[in-house]
């Protein structure tokens, strides 16, 4: 219900903008203000993930999805849009990236073995990206309700009641969680313990990633698609249901392709070809060729989302998952918030494909940094050999004799 709300938020929010007079430079302001109020929410996640049970936070952020799909729906000024998109979670990328990712994550975790956790992300991820690309198709609602006579305005403010309602129904669905208490903190009474050295090694590389991802989060990638081939809401919202429906079905398959050549190179050997179409989308001569290039770069791009959570679950202690959930997503975030206003500025100033060409240069630098660091480090649960060994074999047998 999460995801489908981002989904359609993040087409219809530089549409909204748009509608209410406000510029594409201003568009980038309000996404890196969401991005920033994400990241300093997340902090806070992270530091009290160790202390509270998950689910009570899970329903405070859901209760915090209502009240900014309320204030969207009602407000006018700049400013108070720009407040509500820092404290609020509203989501201008197509990513999850929001406050309710981390504790997720650290539920997820906790509910699965080592050598099943990949596929239970894979899982999640797969369901929500789903759910996005029916919520971006759904980003064409507001034209079909102005064809049986709603303004256009009043269309796109219902959709962010819609918005405000899914958090409604997401709270029910989080209150139904058992109540479990946190685990044990580590002895030092931080919330990292011993893994803080590769927590902070990995959340320096996400952040280099996620600068990058910022300047073509869906809101701004919308926004290119609108001025450089006057695409229309309805057309737009189409394309992005087909991108998020190749996104979900890649994350099986990068489940199982880090069975067979690890988590770090899945990362890696597939985000380097999605970076690649990304730049050259920045050059498509027409309108069919980009769009081309960048449903292929969907195709391949979020196959490090499932697998890179394995990874960050995988290298760190129970107690300190929440808290490296948190600590690799805040720089993500923090790094991320800094780039669409960059982007915005690039776009009003004419320079329409810059942002692309950043972007896609930066991610691939980044998967050359990860490669170098991390290819040899190995989580439990990792991809060693194709033959199970013969304790594991036993097992199966036995799993088998029960079923």
């Amino acid at each position: 219900m999460r995801d489908f709300g981002d989904g359609f938020v993040a087409v219809l929010l530089p549409a909204y903008l748009l509608a209410l007079g406000y510029s594409a430079l201003e568009v980038g302001i309000i996404a890196t203000a969401s991005l920033l109020g994400s990241a300093l929410l997340t902090i806070g996640v992270g530091f009290l993930g160790v202390r509270f049970d998950h689910r009570r936070l899970l329903l405070a952020a859901a209760g915090l999805m209502i009240a900014t799909g309320v204030a969207f729906a009602l407000a006018h000024d700049y400013a108070v849009l720009l407040i509500v998109a820092f404290v609020g979670t509203v989501n201008p990328s197509s990513g999850s990236v929001s406050v309710f990712v981390p504790l997720e994550h650290a539920v997820l975790a906790r509910e699965a073995v080592d050598a099943e956790r990949t596929r239970l992300f894979a899982r999640y991820s797969l369901v929500g990206a789903l759910a996005a690309a029916v919520g971006a198709l759904a980003a064409a609602t507001p034209e079909l309700l102005g064809s049986i006579g709603l303004d256009p305005l009043s269309a796109l403010k219902a959709m962010f009641v819609l918005y405000a309602a899914l958090g409604i129904a997401g709270g029910l669905l989080y209150a139904r969680l058992p109540r479990r208490p946190p685990a044990p903190a580590p002895a030092s009474g931080a919330a990292l313990g011993p893994s803080r050295r590769i927590v902070f090694r990995l959340a320096a590389l996400f952040s280099l990633d996620a600068f990058a991802g910022g300047f073509v989060v869906q809101s701004l990638l919308a926004l290119w698609l609108f001025e450089r081939f006057a695409l229309s809401l309805a057309q737009a919202s189409m394309f992005f249901f087909w991108a998020g429906v190749l996104s979900a079905f890649s994350f099986p398959v990068a489940a199982w392709l880090s069975r067979r050549i690890g988590l770090v190179n899945t990362m890696v050997f597939t985000h380097i070809p999605s970076s690649i179409a990304l730049i050259l989308a920045a050059f498509a001569p027409t309108l069919p060729v980009a769009l081309a290039l960048l449903l292929l770069r969907a195709a391949l791009s979020q196959m490090d989302v499932p697998t890179r959570s394995s990874y960050v679950m995988a290298v760190v202690t129970e107690a300190e998952r929440a808290a490296a959930a948190s600590f690799t997503s805040v720089p993500r975030s923090l790094a991320a918030a800094v780039s669409p206003a960059l982007a915005g500025a690039l776009f009003a100033a004419s320079f329409r494909a810059s942002p692309l060409l950043i972007g896609g240069v930066l991610k691939i630098l980044y998967d050359l940094l990860l490669l170098m660091q991390f290819r040899h480090v190995r989580p439990p649960g990792a991809w060693v050999s194709r033959r199970p060994r013969l304790g594991a074999r036993r097992l199966l047998v036995s799993r088998a004799s029960l079923m």
